[in-house]
């Protein structure tokens, strides 16, 4: 895992898999966990959220017990339910890791040609034109003052 999210261009340690190794575990096992008898299907909710605060810097409640199967029918010191948890942020709520790393190079970098963030990623400059398309056409990237002099901009959208 590590090395593939550093091909997408994340500095990314063992550090934080070896903090969170339970919770990690646990989410891998409820993206495949199904028991339709008691209405429990599959969900990578829990990775996503594991992968936003790695990588995106979001807050998620990371604790074990939220995952339980029956989490939703018990709170404990006012916690809320896995069901009714915060939702990610809408700006990348459908962002794939690729264009997650793109957007953040983009952030970083706002004046990064296609070229320069090909080589930083290590995906083909055709890729990366396809990613750009893709976010433009989710309305969360722009191009600023045109292709030679532009920049980038992550819109608030």
């Amino acid at each position: 895992m590590i090395k593939y999210l550093r091909t997408l261009g994340f500095n990314v340690v063992n550090d934080v898999f070896a903090e969170n190794s339970w919770y990690f575990r646990n989410a891998l096992v409820r993206a495949n966990y199904c028991d339709l008898t008691r209405g429990i299907t599959e969900t990578t909710v829990y990775l996503e959220r594991f992968f936003r605060s790695m990588l995106l810097g979001e807050q998620h409640d990371l604790r074990n017990r939220i995952m339980h199967v029956d989490w939703g029918k018990v709170k404990e010191n006012g916690v809320q339910s896995a069901n009714t948890a915060e939702e990610p942020t809408p700006k990348c709520k459908y962002c794939t890791l690729e264009e997650a790393a793109l957007l953040r190079i983009v952030q970083k970098n706002p004046t990064a040609t296609q070229k320069d963030i090909a080589a930083e990623i290590g995906k083909s400059e055709r890729t990366v034109k396809t990613i750009t398309v893709n976010l433009q056409k989710k309305g969360i990237l722009q191009r600023v003052n045109g292709k030679r002099n532009g920049r980038w901009e992550i819109t608030d959208k």
